[in-house]
């Protein structure tokens, strides 16, 4: 069975003043799928994001949640709908402890839940990203990697249909990137669907069904990370003339 197209994106365009930072942008989710949006530093990969996301509404195009148009929609009612994300810089609610901070997600999300079923939930969630101890314990008192964890967990707690994962892995040691790459790995098992945006090329290698290659707010390469790894556009976006 062909799995359904969970996200569509159609000529997507954000511009700031002069600036064309996505420019004529399309691609397609499948459902159960990770796809990788990559390339070079400025190239528009969060602008890309936030336009998903609602933080961002773009100039033109069309963005759709499993077939509903969702470019025009708020942030808290894109969340609502389905699509939580996690931020290149972690975001932390400090005054709450972990077990709070993955409350939130489940209260303010898409599957919503209250009272004893939320902890309940929340506290799942959190065992399920490898996070043990004290769930009481202030996110503040957290290594870089277990906040990075919380706020993974945060964003499941609402059960997206789709997770935006921004450079989740960025700044790990070698051994936190492995245990970050397999705990990506079992969310894909576990039948997520997710986009990624990564600078770790063994991380998209290992993770991602296809990728879509971003450079100057542009699509330039599409297909499995293999193909547009090897591709000749792709290598000079990253190493420049000299490198290709």
């Amino acid at each position: 069975m062909v799995d359904r197209i969970a996200l569509e994106v159609q000529s997507a365009q954000k511009t700031f003043g002069g600036l064309v930072a996505v420019d004529a942008m399309s691609f397609q989710l499948a459902e159960h799928q990770i796809l990788g949006l990559i390339g070079p530093n400025g190239s528009g990969k969060t602008t890309m994001m936030n336009l998903i996301s609602g933080a961002l509404r773009p100039n033109a195009g069309k963005i759709r949640l499993f077939g509903a148009n969702i470019e025009r929609a708020s942030a808290y009612r894109i969340a609502r709908m389905g699509i939580a994300r996690t931020f290149q810089i972690v975001r932390m609610l400090e005054s709450m402890s972990i077990l709070e901070n993955v409350m939130a997600g489940g209260v303010f999300g898409h599957a919503r839940r209250w009272g004893s079923e939320l902890e309940s939930h929340a506290r799942m969630v959190i065992e399920k990203v490898g996070l043990g101890g004290d769930v009481m314990a202030p996110v503040g008192t957290l290594t870089y990697i277990d906040q990075k964890r919380v706020e993974l967990a945060r964003a499941l707690a609402s059960d997206p249909k789709i997770l935006l994962l921004d450079e989740w892995l960025a700044g790990l040691t070698p051994t936190e990137l492995k245990v970050g790459i397999d705990l990506v790995s079992k969310m894909r098992a576990d039948g997520r669907t997710i986009i990624i945006v990564e600078h770790v090329m063994d991380a998209i290698r290992s993770l991602c069904d296809n990728c879509v290659v971003m450079n100057g707010g542009q699509k330039i390469a599409e297909g499995s990370p293999n193909d547009v790894l090897a591709d000749h556009e792709v290598i000079r976006a990253y190493l420049g003339d000299a490198g290709a």
